[in-house]
């Protein structure tokens, strides 16, 4: 092996996380990603009534979901960028202000589920609505989730016997990707005409 070879090995920058969690993210990815070919499918199928019961949507509510979960995933970045340095402290408010953000979607998730209900939007109303409940409720499944890979983080950082930093990154990546999925289902439910 050449020096140059060895230079550009020990100097390539580490890959955050391990690899199981990436293996992990490219399974959802490909999940969802199959979801999202079916919307598009019947979207191009029936796009006159997808218009139509698109714009029964509040863009306000989109919006502010995405809003909430980018500073969450800013916040995450924060985190781990802290944990990076030693700073677990901080780390650990940013994680919780992390939940907390979460938690603000869910909830404003359940306000708008009731609005849209109440209007008499439901599951079987519609091909829309039935890929608009599925969708936005799968992922707030994933949130839900990502509660628990938010918890690990914290365990993580509380005691110094337990810090891994591969498994706090995992944790950010996981919570990453949650926030990289809304905003593709943010794009195709409420934005795309």
């Amino acid at each position: 092996m050449t020096s140059a070879t060895a230079t550009a090995r020990t100097s390539a920058p580490d890959i955050p996380g391990r690899i199981d969690i990436w293996v992990f993210v490219a399974i959802e990815v490909v999940i969802f990603s199959s979801y999202f070919v079916a919307y598009m499918l019947h979207r191009v199928w029936e796009p006159a009534l997808y218009l139509e019961s698109q714009q029964q949507l509040s863009q306000h509510f989109g919006a502010a979901n995405t809003v909430i979960l980018l500073v969450s995933s800013w916040l995450m970045a924060r985190a781990v960028q802290a944990a990076r340095e030693g700073r677990h402290a901080a780390a650990q408010r940013q994680v919780w202000a992390t939940m907390a953000f979460g938690g603000l979607f869910i909830a404003s998730k359940l306000v708008e589920w009731s609005s849209k209900i109440g209007d008499g939007y439901t599951l079987t109303t519609n091909g829309f609505f039935t890929f608009y409940y599925f969708l936005t409720g799968i992922h707030v499944v994933h949130v839900l989730m990502g509660f628990g890979f938010l918890a690990v983080a914290i365990h993580q950082m509380r005691c110094p016997a337990r810090r891994s930093m591969p498994a706090i990154e995992a944790c950010g990546i996981y919570w990453h990707m949650v926030d990289f999925l809304w905003v593709i289902i943010f794009a195709l439910l409420y934005v795309m005409r």
